[in-house]
């Protein structure tokens, strides 16, 4: 059995370099998106500190066929299980197709509040093929928690998995 918890000492951009190799080990070779998204959650719970939700957003359908965020494996507190694309942060990576990087939630217009805990976020869509398939959302109940070296630290890690789940 491997232990994945990283040495509390460990700078930012260290702390990413080995998420991702951990999120790789652990996904090489598996084809269920379902487990590889469920252990990338529970390392990013384990490597990244001052977190109250760490998880996937799936992008699916709804009930009239529309594309939206349907809420995939995570470790935190219950969340919300649908997100039309454009509503919220999640909703905002997908639009826009880029990192949003929130210092304070409830700043941010259009914000869902899932968990009122929850005060800074960083969500990454992960694109595979050219096409937004899920999102992977950090949120802390610290304000400004989240720094650009976190924004690239998880986008590494979405460019690594992209093509495993």
């Amino acid at each position: 059995m491997f232990d994945y918890k990283p040495d509390e000492t460990l700078d930012t951009p260290e702390r990413y370099r080995q998420l991702c190799d951990a999120a790789d080990a652990l996904t090489e070779g598996e084809s269920d998106a379902v487990a590889n998204m469920a252990n990338i959650a529970a390392l990013i719970w384990e490597f990244v500190p001052d977190l109250n939700w760490a998880g996937f957003y799936r992008m699916g359908t709804n009930s009239d066929g529309e594309e939206e965020l349907v809420l995939g494996p995570f470790v935190g507190r219950p969340a919300c299980i649908r997100i039309p694309l454009g509503a919220g942060v999640c909703g905002a990576a997908v639009r826009e197709r880029k990192t949003q990087l929130v210092e304070d939630v409830h700043a941010f217009a259009g914000h869902i509040a899932c968990d009122a805990v929850t005060q800074s976020e960083v969500v990454v869509p992960v694109i595979r093929e050219g096409k937004v398939i899920a999102v992977i959302d950090l949120d802390s109940p610290s304000a400004a928690r989240f720094t650009k070296e976190d924004a690239d630290g998880v986008e590494r890690l979405a460019a690594l998995i992209s093509a495993r789940i």
